[in-house]
């Protein structure tokens, strides 16, 4: 490049650069981040330059060490080492639609759109770091902060590869720099919860580290992945629920629950198995393949072959005794996992192939007994997921669901996609839209926590059927819990909360990026609106208590960091180019953390 040879030149192109450097903008930082960046790795490119423009480089930051190292636990019930890591996927199906450019003017739409998700989601970091900085999460209405993840700032943690997307790199920065210091060696508890910690930690520092390449994310990833690999040293090689803190370190073994929901130990594939890609090192795949080996070994036997109880006792390695079958809380991720970790492990050998066995499995067994088609007024073709209960004269549907199942219509696509199966796309599809009607039906635009609908008449409770004032009535008068301020079709809101959960987001999201139907984006815009409109509070957004009262009625102070880490990821990618996070090269954890996909 010719330098520039007069002062008036160079004076002009100090004052635009000037401007170009401390004027806000979107997806570039609007302020020099707080601590020193490292010299480039390219010679001849100044740190600062490279910053600016290139979203590869990776500044300078030091990790500091725990207080306790994980790795030394001397193991009283050492896991097995094997199997070894599959080697990587040869060959996906294709997963996201063929996407075609927006014209200009829906462009413009959905950029607008994009930029109003991320505002809220600029409102609510800010008042973390303002009023929560380094805390588990912000109490959005007082202005203050709850630790109820170990202290080890599970809000900033959840929500790096959030940040990292929408482009807010000196915050992506300034929260890398945090996480170095995190003590995983102390804990505000005496005992550490497995599920959440795999999902939120170990999980938001893999995504970021997938996203960013920072060594520092891996660094501390490997910190608490040896944390929870201390919650295997039991006598028969299954996960404690609670890591017992200070136990765990003495390696003397730990004692497995009696009972526990089906979720928490079907919910560690995926960050083992991405961490051991990562670090080369099987040990983290080999513990939770034996988890799940018990599961495959056993879902026939269960009271409804295919699924496994809500309830399981991993001290006494018994899946099958329980009678309440869901896909909704205490069972979800469970089922979440099983097409996923087909995806990121593919079928290549016999340790890996149990995933797409167990995965075709439940989601036949599931379509036959658990999902149905309401009475509703204008006989929308939507699906519901309920319940089912197998007592001594079989199997019986209960038409109960919640947020918690919204997931499942996603899933569903998903797997349609991944098994070469329509039917699955096309039941995900449905299911997808019933939780889209359940959110437009009420006077707040947003579902409930917990609620019942009508079936229709007869045995086929995926049938159509017209709408029936009078059999609506009767099955309404054998519900206590019946109002008669509920939409038609609705015969309870057992639990009237909405309590920022991402659930029915995370299917819209993917039934987008899966079929390309426009009206599936426009879905999330509704969502977002009304999701938006109700929560907002002075600081961030809040629960409301009562999705059918007019503007959601009281709300809690308590901001869950799933809000940040899922509920706004899902809203902003929805209107984001379909290529950020692309279900062809990412899969998303229960907690919608993104692992890349890794080929030969």
């Amino acid at each position: 490049m010719a330098r520039l040879r007069t002062r008036h030149i160079a004076l002009c192109a100090i004052i635009v650069l000037g401007i170009f450097f401390f004027l806000p903008r979107d997806n570039a930082p609007s302020y020099l981040p707080h601590f020193s960046y490292g010299s480039s790795h390219r010679t001849g490119t100044s740190a600062l330059a490279q910053y600016m423009n290139d979203p590869a480089y990776i500044p300078t930051i030091a990790a500091k060490n725990s207080s306790f190292d994980w790795s030394s636990v001397p193991f009283t019930y050492p896991p097995p080492s094997r199997p070894t890591l599959p080697s990587p996927v040869a060959h996906r199906p294709r997963i996201q639609y063929r996407f075609k450019p927006d014209h200009t003017d829906v462009a413009a739409v959905q950029e607008q759109r994009r930029l109003e998700v991320k505002h809220v989601f600029q409102k609510s970091w800010a008042s973390y770091r303002a009023k929560a900085w380094m805390k588990d999460a912000l109490k959005p209405i007082s202005g203050m902060y709850v630790d109820q993840f170990s202290g080890w700032a599970a809000t900033l943690v959840d929500s790096l590869d959030t940040l990292w997307m929408m482009g807010m790199r000196d915050e992506f920065y300034e929260a890398v720099g945090a996480v170095a210091t995190i003590d995983f060696g102390k804990s505000t508890a005496s005992t550490v919860n497995t599920f959440e910690t795999c999902i939120r930690y170990l999980g938001g520092l893999i995504a970021a580290y997938d996203l960013s390449g920072h060594p520092v994310l891996l660094q501390k990833a490997v910190e608490v992945g040896d944390l929870l690999y201390a919650g295997f040293n039991t006598e028969n090689g299954m996960p404690v629920d609670f890591v017992h803190f200070e136990t765990a370190k003495e390696g003397t073994g730990l004692r497995v629950e009696s009972q526990v929901v089906s979720a928490s130990p079907g919910t560690i594939t995926l960050e083992f198995s991405r961490l051991s890609q990562l670090t080369g090192n099987s040990k983290y795949y080999a513990a939770v393949s034996q988890v799940m080996d018990l599961f495959y070994q056993n879902q026939k036997a269960t009271k409804l072959p295919g699924m496994w109880p809500m309830m399981v006792s991993m001290n006494k390695k018994d899946v099958v005794s329980g009678y309440q079958f869901t896909i909704g809380g205490n069972a979800d991720s469970l089922y979440e996992y099983l097409p996923k970790a087909h995806a990121l492990l593919g079928s290549a050998d016999t340790s890996s192939i149990k995933y797409e066995i167990m995965s075709r499995f439940f989601m036949d067994t599931a379509m036959n007994n658990l999902f149905f088609k309401p009475m509703i007024p204008g006989n929308e073709d939507i699906l519901i997921s309920g319940n089912c209960d197998v007592l001594q004269d079989g199997a019986h549907l209960d038409p109960e669901s919640e947020h918690l199942s919204c997931f499942i219509g996603g899933l569903y696509a998903l797997g349609g996609k991944l098994f070469d199966n329509d039917e699955y796309l096309d039941v995900g599809a449905k299911l997808a839209r019933g939780c889209a009607y359940a959110y437009k039906s009420f006077p707040t635009g947003i579902m409930p926590e917990r609620y019942n609908m009508a079936l229709c008449p007869g045995n086929d409770h995926r049938q159509d059927c017209a709408w029936n004032e009078t059999a609506f009535a009767i099955e309404a008068a054998n519900r206590p819990q019946y109002k008669a301020d509920l939409p038609k079709g609705f015969t309870t809101a057992k639990d009237p909360r909405y309590i920022l959960r991402p659930e029915a987001i995370e299917s819209v999201f993917i039934l987008w990026r899966v079929t390309g139907d426009p009206s599936f984006r426009e879905t999330a815009w509704e969502m977002f609106q009304a999701v938006a409109e109700a929560t907002d509070t002075a600081y961030a957004n809040a629960a409301v208590m009562d999705v059918n009262a007019p503007g959601g009625g009281a709300k809690e102070d308590y901001m869950e960091s799933f809000w940040m880490a899922e509920t706004l990821k899902y809203f902003y990618l929805c209107f984001a180019d379909t290529e950020l996070i692309s279900l062809d090269d990412f899969v998303l954890n229960t907690e919608a953390h993104p692992f890349r996909l890794s080929e030969v």
